[in-house]
């Protein structure tokens, strides 16, 4: 736990993050669902991210992208780690002096990277997990980190690689709550299991308090979209979330209905809910 100016003691700080280690663990699909499932549940829907980082691009907006701009000035490079299509960046690029990018999934690194050639800008693109890409991916004026942090069990070495790579400002974005928490009644529906509730945002806040962070951070909400192109494209989606064959998708739409989705309309469940929240603290890199 070094590099970091804890205010509080080790001990403290050790109970925050094993219980944020614990409560994401919780989300782990109980054995006999997954064994039974017949495709895996931990759907990465690209054409939504594709679709969220066009949109960001073409109208950037919300407090993530206000906070960024604003440290951009002068100015300077950014490294977006966990980058999806690039909806954290992206809008960053006329004041981006570079851009680098670093995610695990390559087809979104190459999604991003045509993205940023059509706007005119070069991105660099580090494939990989973060804090393992950390010295590949370098330092950077502006980090942007959006919707990850709920991916990451072992919290204080990437914030602290987070906080390491950033020469101004890191800027994170997370939902409200766990973003998978949305799927929580169909689950208990289809499955008679109740899903966890933790950890939260102001879990993750209370930890970069005891971390000597400093962070700030505001509450916001996104405004509603259109996620999926079809209504049963979020269906198959949701569908596959839930570990349940394709003869059940009929019944999978009459949830999402019954649960307020309009098929004309269809928003996503489980990936980037509505409520979210803006966390900027100042990074330590020279």
């Amino acid at each position: 736990m070094a590099g970091l100016p804890y205010d509080r003691g080790v001990a403290e700080v050790a109970d925050l993050l094993t219980r944020w280690q614990n409560d994401l663990a919780a989300w782990a699909i109980p054995d006999h669902i997954a064994v039974a499932a017949r495709e895996s549940p931990w759907v990465l829907p690209r054409q939504v991210f594709a679709r969220r980082a066009d949109r960001q691009a073409t109208a950037p907006s919300g407090p993530s992208f206000e906070r960024a701009w604003a440290a951009l000035d002068p100015p300077g490079s950014v490294l977006d780690v966990g980058s999806g299509a690039g909806a954290a960046s992206l809008p960053l690029l006329p004041r981006a002096t570079s851009l680098t990018a670093v995610d695990s999934d390559p087809e979104m690194l190459v999604l991003l990277a045509e993205r940023a050639a059509a706007r005119g800008a070069a991105a660099r693109t580090v494939p990989g997990r973060w804090p393992d890409t950390a010295a590949q991916a370098g330092r950077a004026d502006v980090v942007t980190c959006h919707h990850v942090l709920y991916n990451v069990p072992v919290l204080e070495p990437f914030v602290a690689a987070l906080s390491a790579a950033a020469r101004r400002l890191v800027v994170a974005e997370v939902t409200a709550v766990h973003p998978l928490a949305s799927l929580n009644a169909l689950w208990l529906r289809f499955h008679g299991i109740r899903r966890p509730d933790g950890p939260t945002a102001d879990d993750l806040i209370a930890i970069l308090s005891a971390m000597g962070l400093s962070p700030g951070h505001e509450r916001w909400r996104r405004p509603a979209t259109d996620d999926y192109a079809t209504f049963s494209e979020l269906v198959d989606v949701t569908r596959r979330r839930l570990c349940l064959p394709p003869g059940r998708a009929a019944e999978v739409a009459a949830a999402l209905q019954e649960a307020g989705i309009d098929p004309a309309h269809p928003a996503d469940l489980g990936s980037s809910g509505r409520e979210l929240v803006t966390i900027w603290w100042s990074g330590t890199g020279a």
